[in-house]
């Protein structure tokens, strides 16, 4: 069999989250071009993420049945039409729909383009490869908002939505003529018995949970800054709308080199622990932020410096909860994707719904991080704990 390129599976990876954050320096224009609140356009945000959510859940156990590229096509081919009709919306209650769908297509990539490279590699290969599809994957998101502010501009926000219905057809084409099936399909006696026992086998074990929980809290927590960002910076702090992209692009810069370290780090230091280490860096950056924020020091830097370091220890945290939680049982690795990238979108969505109800976004936003880096850290050490508990000569 031909080994995926390893630069598609990115590309087809970062394709959903890449329409998130693609959208967010345009969301006060997008607010005033169809009337709508600040709450209503948080909630093309939360829609998205939670699209993502629970698409994963389907599309696991789909490309364990059916196989790995025919079920990721078909989302492809969600995401480009959805992609169309958010560019061609009337009014915002369109947009949250054609968002949900746009998110039902895009997560595809994010399942399956994991499923993939655990298709064929060991734990070990795997979490550096995925690192290094981290590595890949940030440089998309971490330019998105500047791509989607310099859209939005010059372009108009609607600008947005087609390109991105491009890149669908783009990676729908791409994937058409080079992407070979890692996984033969299951026979479908086989699969509509066994789908509600795997997911069943997964949830009640406190290994998979504590990864999956503790990967979505150090990471797409960070989604309630991002979210939050256009409306800490342009009405809190009163910078200059161009400016707005910027912010959340370096935070995913923090994530990009924090990516970078976890590609050297994997193969020196213990992948169980790396996780928390990780996220124990995050915990502290986001007490940074709270304490500044209580102080009165509202300022880019006293947000920026804390949220850089915090998107680094997101970047070095993921692939190792990531291969963890769907190393669990390998004979469900597409449902363990799904349901861990499930964990992880509506951990994003909760957030990001909860940043847009606080009447300072910046201050919601701190505790929120707090919060989250905290209940990461338990279910980390959780699953270290049953882990050791199960396996007594590790």
């Amino acid at each position: 069999m031909t080994a995926a390129p390893l630069w598609l599976l990115t590309l087809i990876t970062f394709s959903g989250t890449l329409a998130m954050h693609i959208f967010v320096p345009a969301l006060p224009e997008a607010a005033r071009a169809l009337d709508a609140s600040m709450g209503s356009m948080q909630l093309t945000m939360s829609v998205y993420i939670l699209g993502l959510a629970f698409g994963q859940l389907a599309y696991g156990p789909l490309s364990d049945r059916f196989g790995r590229r025919p079920v990721l096509m078909a989302g492809l081919v969600l995401y480009a039409g959805a992609g169309l009709a958010a560019a061609l919306v009337p009014d915002v209650h369109s947009l949250i729909v054609a968002r949900l769908l746009q998110a039902l297509g895009g997560c595809a990539g994010l399942v399956i383009g994991r499923a993939i490279v655990r298709d064929t590699a060991l734990p070990q290969e795997a979490a550096r490869r995925m690192a290094v599809m981290n590595l890949m994957v940030a440089v998309g998101p971490g330019a998105a908002p500047l791509i989607g502010g310099a859209l939005a501009s010059s372009l108009g926000w609607r600008s947005i939505f087609f390109a991105l219905a491009l890149l669908g057809v783009v990676n729908l084409l791409f994937s058409w003529r080079l992407l070979p099936e890692s996984k033969a399909p299951a026979k479908p006696a086989e699969s509509k018995s066994s789908l509600a026992r795997n997911y069943g086998r997964l949830l009640v074990s406190p290994s998979f949970l504590g990864y999956a929980v503790g990967g979505g809290c150090a990471t797409t927590s960070m989604y309630a800054f991002i979210g939050a960002s256009p409306f800490i910076f342009a009405h809190q702090l009163h910078r200059p709308d161009y400016e707005v992209g910027i912010y959340p692009a370096i935070v995913l810069a923090g994530v990009w080199l924090g990516s970078v370290a976890a590609t050297r780090l994997i193969p020196l230091l213990p992948i169980d622990r790396l996780a928390v280490w990780a996220n124990l860096l995050s915990v502290v950056a986001s007490f940074a932020l709270l304490g500044g924020i209580l102080a009165g020091h509202l300022s880019v830097p006293a947000i920026m410096v804390p949220m850089f370091v915090f998107g680094m220890g997101a970047g070095v945290a993921s692939p190792a909860a990531m291969t963890q939680a769907i190393s669990v049982n390998p004979a469900v690795i597409g449902s363990a994707s799904g349901l861990y990238g499930f964990s992880q979108m509506g951990v994003g969505a909760i957030c990001t719904a909860l940043v847009g109800m606080g009447s300072n976004p910046a201050l919601t936003a701190a505790i929120i991080l707090v919060t989250a880096g905290v209940i990461g850290q338990t279910a980390f050490w959780m699953a270290l704990r049953y882990r050791a508990r199960a396996n007594p000569t590790r």
